[in-house]
């Protein structure tokens, strides 16, 4: 599914019609809508190297390109910025965040670790009915990783692209690829009952997703990730709290190297 708010799209009176009036519920709610369709439209931009690392995130430029009025874009980019995914500098404004540090990757996924084996020690708990929610998840991350071979087969035969193209013409497809990942993860973190440890996730899949989304679009890990992610269903299919433990351990590791050997 695309979430990118299409530039020029031809929605200039209902996209500026969210700054008109903050006392209407109406308007506020369009607002906070037209916002996250700006901040979906910029995350992805990040994502797939069409905005590269430094490279200026101009609120003026943006609305217009957008076809917006700059409150979106400026409460968008508040919210990137949040995120890490964007810097502001004095007097400069908005840029790309440069990609994490070797040290950076490291803190990253000695949290990531800390997080999710917090959540699986809580979620190991309700095994039984979480395991359906799990298996479905995985199911569509499957789907997902079939798609994006079959388009990369494609793309092989034809040579569509070549190696210094900004955005992969299979980006819709990794894009699914990745959030049905990410939300396999989420079905563990959410289960565990704990508003905090999701939170703190969700701070810290956006660097996550960008580093695996921005490696060489060569090889990707799909055999790796759905049998990793196949261990940790099993172990929750067994009922085995060790089990859920290890694998899921075994599979944000093996991940952090992946990433790390890309880098």
């Amino acid at each position: 599914m695309n979430r990118s708010l299409s530039p020029r799209s031809g929605r200039r009176s209902d996209l500026r019609a969210g700054d008109s009036d903050a006392t209407d519920p109406g308007a506020r709610v369009a607002r906070r809508a037209l916002r996250d369709e700006v901040y979906s439209a910029l995350f992805d931009r990040i994502l797939d190297g069409s905005a590269p690392a430094g490279s200026s995130m101009s609120i003026d430029a943006l609305a217009r390109e957008l076809d917006v009025s700059p409150t979106p874009v400026r409460e968008a980019l508040v919210q990137l910025e949040h995120t890490g995914l964007v810097t502001r500098v004095a007097l400069k404004g908005y840029r790309v965040a440069p990609q994490l540090s070797g040290q950076q990757l490291r803190e990253l996924f000695e949290m990531r670790m800390i997080v999710e084996m917090a959540a699986v020690e809580r979620a190991a708990e309700q095994a039984a009915a979480l395991t359906p929610v799990l298996r479905a998840a995985h199911e569509r991350h499957v789907r997902a990783a079939q798609r994006v071979r079959a388009l990369r087969t494609q793309e092989d035969h034809a040579e569509s692209h070549t190696a210094g193209d900004a955005a992969p013409q299979d980006f819709e497809d990794l894009r699914e690829y990745f959030e049905a990942d990410r939300d396999f993860h989420r079905v563990i973190l959410e289960a565990a009952g704990n508003r905090y440890l999701l939170q703190t996730s969700e701070s810290l899949s956006a660097h996550v997703q960008r580093l695996r989304q921005t490696v060489d679009h060569g090889e990707l890990d799909l055999d790796e990730a759905l049998a990793e992610h196949e261990a940790v269903l099993e172990a929750f299919e067994s009922g085995d709290p060790e089990l859920m433990r290890r694998t899921l351990r075994t599979h944000l590791q093996a991940v952090a190297s992946r990433v790390r050997s890309d880098d």
